[in-house]
């Protein structure tokens, strides 16, 4: 394929797609260039449909690659990239979530999108470029695929909707929002926000619309000039003659046993129910032969699609829904704070049969987290960490690390809470808060964000208001004709239904914003109708909130860290560091403190002993204060000095850690002494008083025996002088 070029002007910027010179093999593949921002997408898709499974197999990876923004990674050992970082991982999400639904579920042929940056210019960010890319290689290749879609962000500054903000402008906007779509339906949305109205959110979501239905002619102009077609199944008479069978036992099995009857309010039973008809499908595929791993993988599937149905019938003909719940209707809600004896603050929350235990830490500035990414260098101050261990619903799973949907989940709730937390200078606290999922039916993700809240308060962590999730569902019939909204989804609900909402935000406004459909988009009118649905029910549970813990407490933990701030001048930050740290660490060891020093010279000591905490300021403020003519110091004998001569000349105090002065011979006594080491020796504790400041040579003169009483002297030692001019020595 010779090397095409398009172009077409978005925000201001041109969008440059270039086809036919990267990644050649691959069955799609694109470069978009937007601003000096290069993304490469490539997709594939194996010969063969995998046997054995009951889903479809999509993987979709986003590779940060450092050289893209001229960094090596930061780490001494390691400088290949390595793991994906949080971010990466979150925007894999996002291109995973816009792409899937215009998928056919039942397809089994694995289908692989990797999304490289290649050039990073620090001003557009990857993901609107990385998305068109995916779009276009996808829509090129000879994948089966219904689309193509486009996605963009909007920010909002001083009231004004501003598409695919720059870098700097998103710093300033209370919105960030990104929406994906096709020309007339949303797929896919990701928020965070600033208490942002639904009104103002929803006008955002529209506005986005508007410019995604622009962008996606000039997709399907640039598909239609280098696009394959799209590959047709072939019929596969064995595996078809091998399905029919499998639809007969299936059907056989659910005429004895109705699929209505499995729905029930209790998760454990509903599943039990399903498991043991699957087990009656299996048995009667085992009568005519051995059952194989396909046909069971299809059996499975044959009873899920079942399942869907019936949950269709019940919702949109029976107006009912698997629990008895009313459509608007909230599960049963419970919340308690000050679980925990030792943790630093705590808070249980429970929705029906989903329970999440949220644990606050509060930690020293120094406890932030460092971030060295593409995109990110710098530390974060707050985080949110979600677990999900096989237990919460009843299964047995390896331990091992976050996945994806554990890190996606972390990072909404940490989304949503981020408007509400407390400014640094008035809280300096490093806030980490990890939500243990301890039961799941569905909107696990949701109720953390309310554990959250509740373990922020009990900490004493002083957030501006409460916040609150629920996750919104979709029922619609199979002409698209007739819908129901459910309010607060378990987990039947969002397998079976057709969209998961997820919102949060303060009685105020919206903070954070996650959908995920299952259909090939939804009108914008579903949009309006799920966010006012959304608003009711969050009120209903900060509601219960604030029964258990109406405000942040006044008081932290006993056990939690005590933070001290103080401001220096900046230009004594390095006398409080010293030579190699050796001063700060001093303090630190001898005080059992942890001291952070920003670059505006504010000192925030940290320590759980509040006597050790005092003590390290005064040290801090007696390195960094001017020694003044007049005042009176204690301080430590640190050498006896001599001249060239030899002799003796003086003493060097230490005033404060870092400071010291001369106490000349003359100084010492009132009286003439010959050797200033017969009166001092080093570490003797002296008092001084400053007598002379000489700030352009740093030289400060003391003296003792002005703060000595003054000898009287006798009749006789008042004679006149000797002819050398020396007083008579007294006897």
């Amino acid at each position: 394929m010779s090397v095409k070029q398009f172009e077409m002007e978005v925000a201001g910027k041109q969008l440059k797609v270039e086809v036919g010179k990267l990644a050649k093999q691959a069955h799609g593949s694109c470069t978009v260039s937007y601003g000096e921002t290069v993304v490469l997408a490539a997709a594939v898709t194996s010969g063969k449909p995998r046997e054995g499974i009951d889903y479809f197999p999509l993987m979709v990876d986003y590779e940060e690659k450092l050289y893209a923004a001229g960094k090596i990674k930061g780490s001494r050992f390691i400088k290949r990239e390595g793991r994906a970082s949080d971010e990466a991982i979150l925007t894999a999400r996002l291109i995973d979530r816009s792409i899937r639904p215009l998928f056919k579920e039942s397809d089994r042929n694995d289908v692989q999108v990797v999304a490289t940056v290649l050039s990073y210019d620090g001003i557009n960010e990857p993901d609107f470029p990385a998305l068109i890319a995916t779009s276009i290689a996808l829509g090129m290749s000879s994948i089966p695929w219904a689309g193509p879609l486009a996605g963009v962000q909007i920010g909002r500054i001083n009231d004004e909707l501003v598409l695919n903000p720059t870098v700097e402008a998103k710093q300033k906007s209370n919105l960030d929002l990104f929406v994906a779509g096709s020309a007339d339906h949303v797929i896919m949305i990701e928020a965070g926000a600033q208490e942002v109205s639904e009104d103002d959110m929803y006008q955002a979501i529209e506005f986005a619309g508007k410019h995604i239905k622009k962008i996606i002619p000039f997709i399907e102009k640039t598909i239609d000039k280098i696009g394959a077609a799209k590959a047709k199944p072939e019929l596969d008479e064995a595996k078809e003659e091998l399905r029919k069978q499998t639809q007969a036992k299936v059907d056989e099995v659910l005429a004895k046993n109705n699929i209505e009857d499995c729905f029930n309010p209790n998760k454990s039973k509903m599943k039990q129910a399903i498991d043991d008809i699957t087990n009656k499908v299996d048995e009667s595929l085992k009568e005519d032969n051995e059952v194989s791993k396909d046909m069971r993988a299809m059996g499975v599937a044959m009873i899920d699609e079942a399942l869907i149905k019936a949950f269709k019938h019940l919702v949109l003909e029976k107006k009912q829904r698997p629990d008895k719940r009313k459509f608007d209707e909230i599960r049963s809600l419970s919340a308690e704070v000050g679980l925990l004896p030792r943790t630093h603050g705590t808070g249980l929350f429970s929705r029906g049969e989903t329970q999440v235990l949220s644990v606050v830490t509060l930690g020293s500035p120094g406890d932030e987290q460092t971030l060295d990414t593409m995109e990110e260098s710098g530390t974060k101050k707050y985080m949110h960490h979600y677990n999900f261990p096989g237990y919460s619903v009843g299964e047995v799973k390896p331990l091992r690390g976050p996945g994806r949907r554990e890190i996606g989940h972390g990072a909404l709730a940490e989304k949503a809470l981020i408007p509400v937390l407390p400014k640094d200078e008035s809280f300096p606290y490093t806030i980490r808060v990890v939500s243990e999922v301890l039961g799941s039916n569905g909107s696990s993700s949701q109720a953390s964000v309310c554990g959250s809240t509740l373990s922020l308060m009990d900490a004493g962590v002083p957030i501006t208001a409460p916040v609150a999730g629920v996750a919104m569902g979709l029922v619609v019939d199979d002409d698209s004709k007739k819908y129901e909204i459910l309010t607060d989804i378990q987990g039947i609900e969002d397998h079976a239904g057709h969209m998961d909402f997820k919102v949060a935000g303060t009685r105020q406004g919206i903070t954070a914003i996650q959908l995920d459909i299952k259909l090939g988009g939804i009108s914008y009118e579903v949009v309006k109708k799920t966010l006012e649905g959304a608003k009711q029910a969050r009120g209903k549970i900060l509601d219960v909130i604030a029964k258990a813990i109406k405000e942040p407490r006044k008081e932290l933990s006993p056990h939690a860290p005590r933070i001290t701030t103080m401001r220096i001048d900046p230009d004594k930050i390095r006398d409080v560091i010293g030579s190699g740290g050796k001063v700060i660490n001093e303090i630190i060891e001898k005080c059992s403190v942890n001291i952070d020093i920003e670059q505006d010279g504010l000192v925030m000591i940290t320590s759980t002993d509040e006597q050790g905490s005092t003590k390290a300021k005064e040290w801090v403020e007696n390195i960094v204060k001017e020694i003044e003519v007049g005042e009176i110091y204690e301080g430590k004998v640190i050498k006896i000095i001599s001249g060239n001569s030899g002799n003796e000349i003086g003493a060097i105090v230490e005033l404060v850690p870092g400071k010291d002065g001369l106490v000349h011979i003359s100084q010492v006594s009132h009286q003439r002494i010959d050797k200033v080491s017969d009166i001092l020796k080093p570490d003797d504790t002296v008092q001084v008083k400053v007598m002379e400041v000489d700030k352009e040579k740093n030289r400060v003169s003391l003296s003792m025996k002005e703060l000595l009483p003054k000898p009287a002297f006798s009749k006789e030692d008042r004679k006149p002088r000797d002819r050398k001019g020396f007083f008579p020595k007294r006897k």
